[in-house]
């Protein structure tokens, strides 16, 4: 069997001329992105490196300003907490961001100005695809009201073939709601505030929240009240299979690890930094990435 074109293990060198790349967040421990795009960028010669940077909230508007002061700072990723709150700092944005509200990527342009992208939504969409999963014309519930289910809810309502209801749930009043609101009128699917993570009733379920960083943390869901045909994704990057997970499939259901949606993202990243000879290449071949993200 060929040898994918990734597999061989590279290594990154560092120097005065490496483009830099921050990806934001806070916690930082969990994100899995430097391991796939660092290798990438080693076996493409590509003279870049991604870097995860924790910066609180309060901090945040600061930091990203005088970040991209930086000539060798070209671009950010973003992760939870902050990709709202990023959102609102750039000077502008794809459609699916500025209808989701949040941005998962920013890119600093020739003229100085901030652009967003968010790729969380397309990259669930295809991880779907991937998994075999069905999701036209089904019922989901989101659990989670931050940037990744906003991402994740423009994409299932955006599409041709979209879902016929998302439901949202967070249990931080009005969270869900304003995505709701932000959604009102795209496409044929209908979007409501759940008020409640009871699953029955719904065809496909996503943990979205933070529930499941922590061994700590209470299921998103009762995992016994899922319907006996219903799939399970959660995209969490840290603790993998969560117990969330590990329940599901107990029961015998369909239950994924969100690590897919990563990976699906990857050229969309790549092609968002400009780098779309490499975006060509790994679309063809997505095997590295795959072992990377998806080992434990």
């Amino acid at each position: 069997m060929r040898p994918s074109a990734l597999s061989q293990p590279a290594t990154a060198e560092i120097s005065g001329t490496t483009d830099v790349y921050l990806i934001l967040g806070d916690p930082v421990e969990q994100v899995r992105a430097p391991e796939s795009f660092n290798s990438i960028f080693a076996r493409f010669g590509v003279d870049a490196v991604l870097v995860p940077v924790r910066v609180a909230q309060q901090d945040l508007e600061g930091f990203v300003r005088t970040a991209f002061n930086a000539s060798n700072i070209k671009g950010m990723w973003v992760t939870i907490p902050h990709k709202a709150l990023v959102a609102g700092l750039v000077d502008d944005c794809t459609e699916l961001a500025r209808i989701a509200g949040a941005v998962n990527a920013v890119r600093r342009n020739p003229d100085g100005s901030l652009f967003g992208g968010l790729f969380d939504g397309d990259g669930f969409v295809g991880s779907l695809a991937y998994f075999d999963i069905a999701w036209t014309g089904k019922k989901a519930l989101l659990i989670g009201a931050g940037g990744a289910a906003a991402a994740i809810a423009a994409s299932l309502t955006g599409a041709v073939d979209s879902c016929a209801e998302i439901a949202l749930f967070d249990p931080v009043p009005g969270r869900a709601q304003a995505i709701v609101d932000r959604m009102t009128g795209r496409g044929r699917c209908v979007v409501r505030d759940a008020f409640s993570n009871d699953p029955p009733g719904y065809d496909l379920v996503v943990n979205a929240s933070p529930l499941g960083l922590n061994h700590n943390d209470p299921m998103p869901c009762d995992v016994g009240r899922l319907e006996p045909h219903a799939a399970l994704v959660d995209i969490l990057m840290k603790n993998q299979p969560t117990p969330l997970v590990r329940a599901a499939r107990a029961r015998g259901l369909v239950a994924h690890l969100g690590f897919e949606m990563l990976i699906q993202q990857t050229p969309l990243y790549l092609e968002f930094f400009g780098f779309h000879e490499v975006a060509e290449a790994v679309k063809r071949d997505a095997g590295l990435i795959r072992e990377l993200i998806s080992r434990q």
